[in-house]
């Protein structure tokens, strides 16, 4: 079993369109959508939920108001002014504000302040059309997204060893920040799917060091490479120089819009040279040992 992630560094390169088109590819794989905050990967794999949970990810501060003397020792010990005093109710926490860190019970006086458990978000696994997917909803404002990715590919993992799957696809998430980190440890390896723009490069280069940091294989895809040639040429001087092999270029084709608008992959519907160079890149990848 092999599990390779697909990251971008930045948003909008066209991994999620990748990973939607490798899982048609695949046979039999489990699919993970890691990126948590912005799931969409279910846009393209539509799923039939089979089963959903909560996702508690940390805790956050709740104040007993029995037990509160309305000293005001936790607001003004609060540097996210998450605390404010309301002349009926007493003091209350501001969900939004609030970041968490358990301050204000560590300095409240009475006592009265203590961190439970919360509800962060909901996971779910799903059986798509191409193999079963786990993802999940990180609710608004919360953090702790790496733990959810975490779950995600630990489900998916259990799933893949339960099948005998010989793929796990992940949807990883963009940026190079701790999402990222928890979506690629322990992978086998990583396409970093880039374009031909000045963003697309610097980021580019991130999760390139970022991979190597941890010792993950790399690849890269450089998608619409005809936009700028001239970036694309810095790209492949990058990759030649750090011995980052490019195992697909995909040119700039609006049949592509056009399949994403029915909800297809570039190899579910035809996109002409672009569906080839897709599957020949898939064809790569399934020859790849790994580490």
């Amino acid at each position: 079993m092999k599990e390779i992630v697909i990251i971008s560094g930045k948003g909008g390169t066209g991994k999620t369109t990748l990973c939607a088109a490798f899982a048609s590819l695949a046979r039999d794989p489990v699919i993970a959508d890691c990126d948590v905050d912005a799931a969409d990967l279910h846009l393209l794999l539509p799923p039939r939920v089979l089963q959903e949970a909560d996702f508690i990810g940390g805790r956050t501060p709740v104040i007993d108001s029995e037990l509160c003397s309305e000293c005001g020792e936790c607001r003004a010990w609060c540097r996210f002014d998450a605390i404010d005093l309301d002349y009926d109710a007493g003091y209350l926490i501001d969900p939004l504000a609030c970041e968490h860190c358990g301050l204000c019970a560590h300095v409240c006086p009475e006592e009265a302040i203590s961190m439970q458990s919360s509800v962060n978000g909901r996971w779910f696994v799903s059986e798509t059309a191409h193999g079963k997917l786990v993802h999940a909803r990180l609710a608004p404002g919360e953090d702790n997204s790496g733990k959810l990715v975490t779950l995600v590919r630990r489900e998916a993992r259990r799933l893949a060893e339960e099948a005998g799957a010989a793929w796990i696809l992940d949807d990883g998430p963009p940026g190079v920040g701790c999402p990222v980190t928890a979506a690629i440890t322990g992978a086998d390896m990583a396409l970093i799917v880039t374009e031909s723009t000045l963003s697309g490069i610097h980021d580019m280069q991130r999760i390139e060091a970022l991979c190597r940091h941890f010792e993950v294989p790399a690849m890269v895809c450089i998608n619409k490479y005809d936009i700028n040639l001239e970036n694309t040429r810095t790209i492949r001087d990058y990759c030649l120089g750090n011995d980052v092999p490019i195992i697909g270029e995909i040119p700039f084709s609006p049949a592509v819009r056009h399949s994403l608008v029915a909800g297809k992959s570039p190899v579910d519907i035809d996109c002409g040279a672009v569906s080839g160079i897709v599957k020949r890149m898939w064809l790569q990848i399934e020859g790849t040992d790994g580490p």
